[in-house]
């Protein structure tokens, strides 16, 4: 029994976020010196063209050695939007001094940038873009959702990309060996393609309504690649005195970053499956 007295405060639990996430070795992470980049970019994509078989005419109509005629694509145009991921602190400025109240929010913006960068990617950008591949009679198996979306990926892009996964639904990619880890640490299905596997994914929207899937169901994703551009982290206020509200006697400080999600050729498929 230990002796009587006041209670001991200790530092928090430390965390780690997700390993497989959307800031993980899937997605390149590019941290932005030009500021103009995080208003939003804007790019042609050239991988997004076909290439195509081609044979000199022999025979027929055509003279010996005279090419059939061939095709060219016009370079794609995408573009994708910034969006501001920020973690609010609130506290009594009694006993807590300003730093501890900055520390706090930016330790809750590391852990969380993560999976709201997560929601806003599957809501925003792959829910209205994305292909519908589920088929008329409804949510297939997780391996079945797999392949058809490789399949989709395989004849619209040709190079690897990466599959969007809910967190809830991770564990079923071990089933049939869908998923395999890679020497870098990376989720992999066999074909190659990276595989992202996030929290934020739990908001579980599909196309074309991007309402959440029925229970028991989720939406998998799957693009090419992936590039997000990202500022440092900033806190606001800057100062002791401007984080607290005198009428109400608290401390309120953010910390926040902007973000930009760029997707290869700004395409996606999605199909439901069943989690059963």
């Amino acid at each position: 029994m230990p002796p009587a007295g006041m209670r001991r405060e200790v530092s928090a639990i430390p965390g780690t976020p997700l390993p497989h996430g959307i800031l993980s070795g899937c997605t390149e992470v590019v941290d932005v010196t030009d500021e103009h980049e995080l208003l939003g970019t804007d790019w042609m994509d050239v991988s997004c063209a076909d290439a195509h078989p081609w044979q000199w005419c022999d025979g027929g109509d055509e003279s010996p050695g005279v090419p059939v005629e061939k095709e060219f694509a016009r370079p794609k145009s995408c573009t994708a939007p910034p969006v501001t991921i920020y973690a609010g602190i609130q506290c009594n400025p009694i006993g807590r001094a300003y730093q501890e109240a900055v520390r706090n929010a930016r330790e809750a913006l590391r852990m969380g940038e993560q999976r709201a960068l997560e929601e806003f990617v599957m809501d925003q950008l792959l829910c209205p873009m994305a292909d519908d591949l589920t088929p008329a009679e409804g949510a297939v198996s997780m391996a079945q959702g797999v392949a058809a979306l490789e399949g989709w990926l395989g004849e619209n892009y040709g190079g690897r990309g990466v599959l969007h996964v809910p967190a809830g639904a991770a564990a079923l990619l071990g089933c049939c060996n869908v998923v395999r880890l890679d020497g870098d640490g990376n989720a992999r299905t066999l074909i190659g393609n990276c595989v992202i596997m996030g929290s934020g994914y739990g908001l579980n929207s599909g196309p074309p309504d991007c309402l959440p899937a029925p229970a028991g169901e989720a939406w998998l994703y799957i693009t090419g690649p992936l590039r997000v551009r990202r500022e440092a982290p900033f806190v606001v206020p800057d100062s002791d005195g401007e984080s607290v509200r005198i009428l109400t006697n608290d401390r309120f400080v953010l910390a926040e970053r902007t973000f930009v999600v760029e997707i290869a050729c700004c395409q996606a498929a999605a199909i439901r499956v069943t989690l059963c």
